[in-house]
């Protein structure tokens, strides 16, 4: 009789994450947080370490069709920067690894670089050492970053309480259709090589989708304020996913309002044109890099007219449940659908 097979794609990657984590024991007093958060964190003194890694490859993170190599390395290093901010945290140093086909040249390389140290030098992080090793296909490129916070103001996913009031920064949905956007210039192109891609009347969109920014400034605005989140993590799988991950890690519910999420307006036109939902963009649309947090009622006052804070809803008792209330205030149960890599 034949061994059982269960295909990876029947677990999605949270399922996969937690069943590889179920076997795996931390032992070291030092460990303070391991698998389960943006970022682990290691005891170092009177403060801790923030340690993240993330893997990219091309054909599956990435498309060279339209993604030119120094946006590749900028936002090899900022997704990874954003796990660090989503610990409330502040990014030190990285190390770059990366597997390279002979398709590649010097150059190409190069260029590359050019917009990893480009991140380096936005964020403030040394590149401190990495790997370089032979690829049979496509680029890979590994990242890992190191960060820095006094133990007592790390946020971790687990710290939302009822009533908390839930915040989203910036706007979301951009990546998602900027995605699609290059998608189907790229189309257009394969079947036409002298059609020129129509790229310049989506600027927010395709610039969210290829070059992200993590949002290290409303970290520093944070700790000006003398605020830290019950609960933070990065939105980087869609909104609701992630509104899932942390009623899951605090055992808590949500409420959100349709009429307080943030999306811009040239991702709501071209969500449009392009007959997609806008509030499912913002919803279910991974990769903006916004951060995803709650405060405790008592904060509010202090972030109450920040340009690009929004307070999205709030959590509520667990058996309340998660909802997204429509604009003609309606309840609807939120479905998190997320990026599903398997």
């Amino acid at each position: 009789m034949s061994e059982k097979r269960t295909e990876i794609g029947d677990l999605g990657e949270f399922g996969l994450i937690d069943h590889l984590s179920e076997k795996i024991e931390v032992k070291n007093p030092s460990s303070l947080r391991g698998i389960g958060d943006d970022a682990a964190v290691i005891e170092a003194g009177d403060h801790v370490k923030v340690v993240t890694t993330d893997l990219l490859l091309e054909g599956v993170h990435f498309d060279l069709s339209y993604a030119p190599l120094p946006h590749v390395g900028f936002k090899a290093v900022a997704v990874n920067v954003s796990d660090v901010a989503a610990m409330n945290a502040i990014p030190k140093q990285i190390t770059v690894s990366i597997a390279l086909s002979n398709r590649f040249s010097v150059e190409a390389v190069d260029a590359l670089y050019s917009g990893i140290r480009a991140a380096c030098e936005h964020y403030g992080v040394d590149l401190i050492g990495g790997d370089t090793t032979a690829s049979r296909s496509g680029l890979v490129i590994s990242v890992t970053a190191i960060g820095e916070a006094k133990k007592e103001q790390v946020s971790y996913r687990n710290g939302a309480k009822v009533n908390d009031i839930l915040c989203a920064t910036g706007d979301l949905g951009a990546a998602l259709v900027g995605l699609q956007i290059l998608e189907r210039e790229k189309q257009v192109f394969l079947a036409n090589p002298d059609m020129k891609p129509d790229l310049d009347k989506y600027p927010v969109v395709t610039g969210r989708q290829l070059r992200p920014d993590a949002r290290m400034d409303i970290i520093h605005e944070l700790k000006e304020a003398g605020i830290v989140p019950t609960s933070m993590m990065d939105i980087s799988d869609g909104l609701a996913s992630e509104i899932f991950h942390i009623c899951k890690a605090s055992n808590v519910g949500a409420t959100i309002y349709e009429d307080k999420l943030p999306i811009d307006k040239q991702t709501f036109d071209t969500a449009v044109e392009l007959n997609m939902d806008p509030i499912t963009c913002v919803l279910n649309g991974g990769e903006d890099y916004e951060l995803l947090f709650t405060i405790d009622q008592k904060d509010f006052a202090k972030l109450e007219k920040h340009p690009d804070i929004h307070f999205i809803g709030h959590m509520t008792k667990p058996e309340e449940g998660k909802f997204l209330v429509t604009k003609s205030g309606t309840a609807v149960p939120l479905k998190a659908q997320g990026w599903k890599h398997f």
